[in-house]
């Protein structure tokens, strides 16, 4: 049973009436190979959010068996589009060229499952953000508390607690030192219940993390 009046219900699709272009990500999704955890919202004022799996998932087909795992409170803006293997097309052959798509016969071609580069399962941690217009590649993982810079392309893993922008994407920075960085992947505040989070909100959103370490 949720209670009232500690945060918003995480099995809404539309948490907040005022901000119809906000949707918990969880509770739209219908593939199996997609796994999103709670509170995690993508936001998009044009399109319908809660379209997510079709318009922001491409290329993911289950014969070739990766998932899209996505963790809790992750902030993921309008246009990203995650690229699973589906993409790919032969490499090692004299052409790439997929004749099987096209039909009239020319299905006798179709690659095996070995035949296609295959990069695994895409992760993205907790409490993420990521821009509009970012375009994530398969089999990339993004650590928790990462911020992904607009318009970015994420070709390869990304750490976590790191800024990273670009074409491809580069780390810009660190969001914290080293020690504060272990710290807060040690303390999984996403993990709390609802309750606890709701009554530590002004320490987990105060600008000194110190006070965290005073949470029992």
């Amino acid at each position: 049973m949720i209670k009232n009046n500690i945060g918003p219900n995480p099995n809404a699709v539309f948490p907040n009436p005022e901000v119809p272009g906000m949707c918990f990500i969880k509770n739209v999704i219908t593939r199996p190979n997609i796994e999103v955890g709670n509170y995690s919202y993508y936001y998009d004022d044009a399109k319908d959010p809660a379209k997510f799996e079709d318009q922001n998932v491409t290329y993911h087909y289950e014969y070739m068996g990766d998932k899209l795992i996505i963790g809790k409170f992750c902030s993921l803006g309008k246009n990203i589009e995650i690229m699973m293997n589906g993409v790919y097309h032969r490499m090692k052959s004299a052409t790439p060229y997929p004749f099987y798509v096209l039909g009239g016969g020319w299905e006798k071609v179709a690659p095996g499952i070995s035949e296609l580069p295959f990069k695994g399962d895409t992760v993205l941690g907790n409490d993420i953000w990521i821009g509009a217009d970012v375009t994530i590649l398969p089999g990339v993982h993004i650590g928790d508390g990462a911020f992904i810079a607009a318009k970015s392309v994420v070709t390869k893993n990304v750490p976590p607690y790191t800024i990273v922008g670009g074409n491809p994407a580069q780390i810009i920075r660190r969001r914290f030192d080293e020690k504060t960085i272990e710290f807060l992947q040690n303390l999984k505040w996403w993990d709390w219940s609802a309750e606890k989070i709701f009554d530590n909100l002004e320490l987990l959103c105060n600008m000194d993390i110190t006070k965290l370490r005073d949470i029992k």
